[in-house]
């Protein structure tokens, strides 16, 4: 290792001996500065697991949109996972106009850090969280990027992705972007669509005019079948 390089870490390890008998919330509060001050000068500043900060739970809340449903043995297994193991996976939120955090990812170990009495009190009332990026702010891409976490390794409430989907839709998000963005086939958003009623699936300009045939279409026939059947 270079010289310049031995005396950085040297230069570090004295801070943390200043930090190191630091009351707890003081501690943790130096630690996610200077967690925060080597992520703006890392290589991986754009990824938001280089920057694991631990945050009061009481100041991260769940959002209102995730479609996500872990059964109750699940659940458990997550709560014993944790026990057991420690967090090994941080939530993924964004922090508000306020200064909390919603939970993009992460709504089941937002819950077992707050519900669990034995876990809350190994972490002090804490939780880990990693921040998106700032550009996936507006709450589309919010909502997306929750479907495209669950969708990569769990299970969601069909009800729910058609809730989002046809959501997506009222904020003129077009059926090819929200396929590539929730990692749909168009067919998938097509039935999620339907699934909320033909009113919300046809409100949609590119189902307008071939709808508009097919109603023509049909009415001509009743006409010739009337036509037929007069004496």
């Amino acid at each position: 290792m270079k010289q310049e390089q031995l005396r950085i870490i040297y230069e570090f390890q004295k801070l943390c001996e200043l930090i190191k008998d630091q009351e707890i919330d003081n501690k943790i509060s130096i630690i996610n500065e200077c967690k925060k001050a080597l992520h703006n000068v890392s290589p991986f500043s754009t990824e938001p697991v280089d920057c694991v900060l631990w945050v009061k739970n009481e100041n991260v809340y769940a959002n209102d949109y995730n479609p996500n449903s872990v059964a109750p043995p699940e659940m458990e297994l997550l709560r014993l996972s944790i026990s057991a193991d420690g967090y090994t996976q941080p939530i993924v939120s964004m922090m508000d106009e306020t200064g909390m955090r919603e939970v993009i990812d992460g709504f089941h170990r937002n819950r077992v850090g707050k519900e669990c009495i034995d876990i809350q009190a190994r972490v002090h009332g804490y939780l880990p969280v990693v921040t998106i990026n700032n550009d996936r702010e507006d709450k589309a891409d919010r909502m997306a990027s929750t479907i495209r976490h669950n969708r990569a390794r769990g299970k969601h409430k069909v009800d729910a992705m058609s809730e989002i989907v046809v959501d997506l839709k009222k904020r003129n998000w077009s059926d090819e972007k929200i396929a590539k963005q929730l990692g749909m086939d168009a067919d998938e958003v097509l039935r999620l669509c339907q699934i909320s009623g033909l009113a919300e699936m046809f409100t949609n300009t590119e189902f307008t005019e071939a709808w508009e045939v097919d109603q023509i279409d049909f009415t001509d026939k009743i006409e010739i079948e009337n036509e037929n059947d007069t004496p």
